[in-house]
């Protein structure tokens, strides 16, 4: 799966082009794009339970007064929670227009029928 900011890159990238010049590779790309995207966040998603749980679980230790070396891994955790929801939000935010875009319809060829 691809960093999350080269993700956001591809999905921009494609965004920016013009609409009129989707055709059905264009679309087929789009969807995949889509596709890596979703795979991303659920990632994304998933690394933010764990980061939870773990955050939770060391609370618990420190509430129970066991205060072993936990709060330099307490604030790493914290750290790393806040990196994947800001990464996620910012992947939700790209991922709605392209998602947007692909649910247009496709445009008709030109010319007599």
């Amino acid at each position: 799966m691809d960093d999350v900011s080269t993700l956001i890159a591809r999905i921009d990238s494609l965004l920016e082009s013009p609409s009129d010049a989707d055709d059905a590779d264009v679309r087929a790309h789009m969807e995949l794009t889509l596709t890596d995207g979703y795979a991303a966040a659920l990632a994304l998603e998933a690394e933010h339970w764990r980061l939870q749980r773990r955050i939770a679980a060391i609370a618990a230790e420190l509430a129970d007064g066991r205060k072993s070396a936990r709060t330099e891994e307490l604030a790493s955790l914290a750290r790393r929670l806040a990196a994947a929801e800001e990464e996620l939000a910012s992947l939700r935010e790209t991922l709605s227009p392209l998602r947007d875009r692909i649910a247009l319809p496709a445009h008709a060829p030109c010319g007599p029928s």
